[in-house]
């Protein structure tokens, strides 16, 4: 049996499928910061934790998650995006009301999926597609491929959340190794090359990995190491970055994509002028 892949700080919209007979065929989807505990959750019932909609319903498999995001109110966002194609304004140049005749639930929701995979803000993510049940999986179509700098996978995983500590104001004796100032824990990022002594404002760095036309960097070298970093992977790692909604699973939570649509990529905010307005709605890029 293939030993599941550990992942940290870990969310995750999931796409569960039904093969009670009696309901096969319709799926549910869901955010999680364990699915293994989730999926036993979905198929107890609500008693146990699980969501109303999934309840008595069972069995149910998780067959694929998406991972990677910076924090649980991305996660959140893209799992009510992902559940309501049909009202996020991200898929408005789709007709997505209703599912095609020709398509069976679980192909329409991976459609969307693939859509969704190729907008803002989450084509700029370093999403993970993982299949956690093979016997399910599908390509998507050429022209529908998600980004590169995005994997897909197979296999189980388990996640390793780490608790977040309450931070304590103090003076700050760091330097940030590109301008020469001081650095606060909640504006530091480090490499994630555990070999590489690099720490810096998050400005700083943003500054050196944007291209022409970007606000919001996607990748770029590590001034020192030069290891390859994935912008989004160098925010989720941030020890000081707050949750601001529980990580508990929310089965029947929702939570509207469209409350934060006016800050994101606005050429009126500047991101190197203002890295806090980045630490604030990061969730969004």
């Amino acid at each position: 049996m293939t030993e599941p892949e550990i992942v940290e700080d870990f969310y995750g919209v999931y796409l569960l499928y039904n093969i009670n007979p009696k309901f096969k065929g319709r799926t549910y989807i869901g955010y999680t910061r364990d699915p293994n505990r989730r999926i036993m959750q979905h198929n107890r019932g609500s008693w146990a934790g699980g969501a109303h909609r999934t309840s008595n319903r069972g069995p149910w498999k998780m067959v694929m998650i998406v991972h990677g995001f910076p924090n649980n109110i991305s996660a959140l966002r893209f799992e009510w995006a992902w559940q309501n194609p049909n009202k996020t304004t991200r898929l408005q140049h789709l007709d997505l009301k209703k599912i095609p005749r020709k398509e069976s639930e679980f192909q329409f929701k991976l459609r969307v999926l693939s859509e969704m995979l190729g907008v803002g803000p989450w084509c700029r993510l370093p999403l993970v597609i993982r299949w956690l049940e093979n016997d399910y999986f599908e390509e998507f179509p050429s022209d529908k491929a998600p980004p590169d700098h995005m994997i897909t996978c197979h296999g189980p995983i388990k996640s390793k959340n780490l608790k977040r500590t309450k931070q304590i104001n103090t003076i700050p004796t760091i330097e940030c190794l590109i301008c020469s100032g001081y650095l606060k824990d909640t504006e530091k990022l480090c490499c994630t090359n555990p070999n590489c002594d690099l720490v810096a404002h998050i400005c700083c760095l943003a500054e050196m990995f944007l291209s022409p036309g970007e606000y919001i960097p996607i990748s770029g070298r590590c001034p020192f190491c030069n290891v390859k970093l994935k912008w989004g992977d160098l925010i989720r790692t941030m020890r000081g970055c707050s949750q601001v909604i529980t990580d508990d699973d929310g089965g029947d939570k929702e939570v509207d994509d469209e409350l934060d649509e006016n800050v994101i990529c606005t050429q009126d905010k500047g991101f190197v002028d203002n890295p806090s307005w980045f630490l604030d709605c990061n969730e969004d890029l």
